[in-house]
């Protein structure tokens, strides 16, 4: 059940039914995948904002709509019913360096780098510090995003931070969204 991607010179990532091939193979016989659907773009919905509680997915979205990119990106078929990919944290201790300080200084290498052309994934950043000093960079970095003149980089920002959900209303490409849990025979 995987399908050629179509490469497109656009701002553009849709996958439609996308699934994470490595969660889908560990998965129990007689279970299937809840496969997830994904849209960017720079003009309508460049940032979404994906909040939900834990176990529910939010990681693993990220994660699948990095490898459906990069599969698609080497030219291998990719786990979807569709997808269009426009083309056009842990500590380090024995460095010195706190789980905080690894993040802050991933986040400024993406920052630093940021093209008209970038998928951005943040998985929870800002976890490493205070809640309220967690939730201004997480916003900080979100309305960086936004407003760079050059680069509106597509990005998928999973937090526990339920205050960036008003980004929303003042930012116009801004889009929330929520991982919903429903419990079925049990699980």
């Amino acid at each position: 059940h995987y399908i050629r991607p179509v490469i497109a010179d656009d701002d553009v990532l849709e996958i439609k039914g996308g699934r994470h091939p490595v969660i889908e193979q560990q998965m129990p016989i007689g279970e299937k995948y809840v496969a997830n659907d994904v849209m960017l773009d720079t003009q309508n919905q460049q940032i979404v904002i994906i909040t939900g509680p834990n176990m529910a997915g939010k990681s693993a979205l990220l994660r699948q709509t990095a490898l459906i990119t990069l599969l698609a990106q080497i030219g291998s078929f990719v786990p979807a019913e569709s997808a269009k990919i426009g083309v056009g944290a842990s500590d380090n201790i024995s460095m010195g360096e706190s789980t905080f300080m690894v993040e802050m200084n991933e986040a400024a290498d993406i920052l630093n780098n940021l093209s008209s052309r970038s998928l951005v994934l943040f998985d929870e950043l800002g976890r490493g510090t205070s809640t309220y000093d967690g939730i201004s960079i997480a916003w900080a970095i979100v309305e960086y995003i936004h407003e760079h003149p050059k680069a509106k980089a597509r990005t998928l920002f999973a937090t526990h931070y339920h205050e960036l959900n008003e980004m929303e209303k003042s930012f116009p490409r801004i889009k929330n969204y929520n991982v919903a849990v429903r419990e079925d025979s049990g699980k």
